[in-house]
This record gives structure tokens, sequence and C-alpha cells, in this order.
């Protein structure tokens, strides 16, 4: 099991708005599941963008382990409570020397949730340090109303449409999340983050666990996919799925690519 969080944690989440660095996984297990990522990066071929990976964890097993994998969930309750959905995944890698980044934005601009009892789990399966791009944030932004965005659709912009928003950070106010192999941060759906390019001659990958409690609506006719990650649902808010068959890895990119034509057409663009 992981070790839940503690009073100080918790209140330094709501002051904060971000939480690390926490133990997800083994180093070990880290590596193991980064190999499974760059092996579905490959399949995707090099024009696929990060929000094509949205929802991996629906195909991929290795995915959907980590999603459910209990010693994330127990830091994960410290903030949701007994009760948790795992509602979207989103893989951000970075390869060598690459010069995307994120620009600073905030999550819950876009998603079309209709509360902030949202968290992100953002799990390095590398290192992830201020040399290759971490997720650099502004702890105490969570307090803000959503703030305006411009849409750049910068081509060096990791997120689908190059969000930015139209207020000036302060690099003295920024915090780098710097997290070795197996560790995670949790960040509030509002807090303003984002990222720098790679300037190493290594990948940095992360993969992100979008989590909600079950009385968090999407805003839409249909109800999205999800998994019952921790508790019980009594809201029915979500169609909940179970663990994914194993399948050729071919085979589940396509599937997955064929999903995404719908899923993105409906979900706001995801963020890091």
């Amino acid at each position: 099991m992981g070790v839940s969080l503690d009073p100080q944690q918790q209140q330094a989440y709501q002051d904060d708005g971000v939480l690390f660095p926490l133990t997800a996984v083994t180093a070990s297990e880290a590596s193991v599941a980064c190999g499974h990522a760059l092996d579905f990066l490959e399949r995707q071929g090099p024009d696929a963008r990060a929000v094509d990976s949205s929802q991996v964890h629906l195909f991929l097993p290795w995915a959907f382990d980590l999603v459910t994998d209990s010693r994330v969930l127990d830091a994960v309750e410290g903030v949701l409570g007994p009760n948790i959905i795992g509602w979207a995944t989103t893989l951000f890698a970075k390869p060598p020397g690459d010069s995307s980044r994120v620009t600073w934005h905030q999550d819950g601009t876009y998603w079309g949730l209709d509360s902030t009892q949202v968290t992100t789990a953002w799990i390095a399966l590398t290192v992830s340090d201020t040399a290759n791009g971490c997720m650099r944030v502004v702890p105490g932004t969570q307090q803000l109303a959503i703030q305006p965005h411009r849409d750049t659709f910068a081509n060096d912009n990791l997120l689908s449409r190059g969000q930015e928003i139209q207020v000036e950070v302060d690099e003295a106010d920024v915090v780098d999340l710097v997290l070795q192999p197996g560790e995670m941060s949790l960040h509030h759906v509002n807090l303003v983050h984002g990222s720098e390019p790679n300037t190493t001659d290594g990948w940095r990958v992360g993969f992100t666990v979008r989590y909600v409690r079950p009385d968090v609506r999407q805003l839409g006719e249909e109800l999205p996919l999800a998994v019952l990650a921790r508790g019980r649902d009594d809201h029915g808010n979500y169609r909940l799925v179970e663990r994914p068959a194993e399948r050729p890895l071919d085979e589940a990119v396509e599937a997955l690519r064929e999903f995404n034509r719908e899923f993105l057409s409906r979900l706001m663009p995801t963020s890091e």
C-alpha cells in the first residue's frame, strides 16, 4: 500500500494547489511502464500529439493498472475522499532535444466539468527536472477564477490549441516540480502551470491521470467512459469500464485512434 496524506500535506495541497514529491510506484516499475509508453508512442508515429494519447488506459492494460494502483489512490484519497473516478489520462512525452513546451494555462478552462473536485496525478516515468522540461507551477493560483486564455496554435506547443493564459506570471513565484522515476505530483484543476523544452539527450515521459469524485459531471448529453478506481459510485455520471483485454499493440493503437476521433471532439483540449 502507498502512503496516505497526513493533515499537513492535505493543508499544503489546499493552500498551494499542488503537492510533490509523492511516491507512486517503484523506479523499476516506472521503467517498465516507460518502455510500454515509448512502444506506444512509436506505433502512433512522429506526427502524433500528446492529446492523441488521451484515454490510453481504456485500451492498454499497463495504463489502466497505473490508474488503479493503490499507492497512487492512497494519496488521491487525501484530496478527493474515498470514492474516486479515473476520468481521463494523457501521456506527455518530450523526446531528446525537443523544443516543445507547454504554455501557462489552467486545466479547468476547457474540460467541461461542473466542479473543481478534480486532481491530476502527474506520474514521472523518467526523471523530470528543469533540464528536460519538468512541470512548473504557480502555487496558490488555484484560488483564482478561470482566467482569460487565448489559442496560439503554435507548432512547438504540446497543447492541442496552444492555449495560453492571459495573465502575467512572475518567475519569482514559479516552482519546478522535480520528480524522480516513480514519483508523482498532485495538482488542482485550476492551478496555473506549464513546462519548458527538453534540452537533454534523454526522454522526459510523464503519465497524467485526471481523478474526480463520482458526483462531478462532464457537461454534455453522453455519459463518458471512466474507471471506478476506488470506493463506490452512487451518482451514475459515468459509464464504468473494466480493465481492457490484452491485445496486439498495433490493434490497440488503432482502436484508440478511432475512439479519440469522437472523444476529442467532445472533450475540451487536454493539458499537462
